[in-house]
């Protein structure tokens, strides 16, 4: 029997460890979590980070605090059950060559393949890395900042203005006609035969059910009659959080004009008609890491045959 997959459970919506917020701006607290022999420390560079591959799946490499590089930007990513603190410490480039299987990876590559708690990790390691690196100037006035709580503030050096990671709200959105038939769209850099749901940021001053509307009509003409909410997760490529949602179109607004820019191509798709086109291969689905997948799966009943990743 055919089961709906879980909304719930995300891929990069996971998460296994407490960010222990309070003690972000408690030095003592932090120099002490830091030194304590249980801690795991996460090298990060550029999105990167070290995984190897078990027979329980792909894990994140994770160092005591005494063998992780001791130069970088150190951020506090917070505390299991078990008391364990975690530490992301992002430099220039990765270590040397670990012993072992490790190998160099990305958040796109193995986000989809670890535990709840390893994804969560890498993903607030990923979205930290990414801010801090554009972010080392002053908003206000130009001059330089510097890393405080632990590395989700960053303060200006002359005003004192505080400065905090940005996250972009961004929808994504299932639309089906009066026959049941999803709209799916093609940008022209994707590869070849990659279809995916349509998505667009949230404009200043307008609510997330406008801005499905709105995108959806820019890039496709189509119009929308309802939506309805159904998950989100971040997604920090760089600074997005996804918005995910099902939608009926207004059956007087369902004829497809693609504006050329955000979309190549655009169409409604029966769910026999995605399954032939994934069977002969002429047709691939979202990949797993995005909320895109389940929102096809939702509709679509069951899960999509395993897709290339991005």
């Amino acid at each position: 029997m055919s089961t709906v997959p879980d909304t719930k459970h995300l891929a990069l919506a996971r998460a296994g460890v407490d960010r222990a917020a309070q003690h972000r701006f408690d030095e003592p607290w932090l120099a002490a979590a830091w030194s304590h022999p249980t801690t795991k420390v996460l090298p990060i560079a550029g999105g990167e980070v070290f995984v190897v591959d078990t027979e329980q799946g792909t894990e994140l490499v994770l160092l005591p605090s005494f063998e992780a590089p001791q130069t970088g930007d150190r951020y506090f990513l917070g505390c299991d059950e078990d008391g364990t603190s975690y530490f992301a410490m992002a430099g220039s480039s990765l270590p040397g060559r670990l012993d072992g299987d490790a190998r160099p990876a990305g958040l796109r590559e193995v986000g989809a393949l670890l535990s709840d708690r390893d994804a969560g990790l890498l993903v607030h390691a990923v979205a930290l890395e990414h801010w801090h690196r554009l972010h080392s100037f002053c908003s206000r006035c130009g001059q330089p900042t510097e890393k405080a709580g632990a590395g989700h503030v960053r303060r200006c050096t002359s005003c004192a203005a505080e400065h905090y990671p940005r996250t972009d709200p961004a929808v994504i959105m299932l639309i089906t006609d009066e026959q049941d038939r999803c709209l799916l769209g093609r940008q022209a850099l994707w590869p070849e035969g990659r279809w995916s749901t349509l998505a667009g940021f949230v404009e200043p001053g307008e609510s997330i059910e406008q801005a499905v509307a709105r995108e959806v009509l820019e890039e496709a003409g189509v119009k929308v009659a309802e939506v309805e909410y159904v998950a989100s997760q971040p997604w920090p490529f760089p600074s997005s959080l996804m918005l995910g949602f099902l939608g009926k179109a207004d059956p007087s607004g369902t004829t497809i004009t693609v504006d050329g820019e955000e979309l190549a191509e655009a169409r409604w798709i029966s769910r026999d008609e995605l399954r032939a086109g994934m069977e002969a291969g002429e047709i691939l689905p979202p990949s797993g890491i995005s909320i895109a997948r389940h929102l096809v799966e939702l509709w679509y009943g069951e899960p999509l045959p395993s897709a290339a990743r991005w």
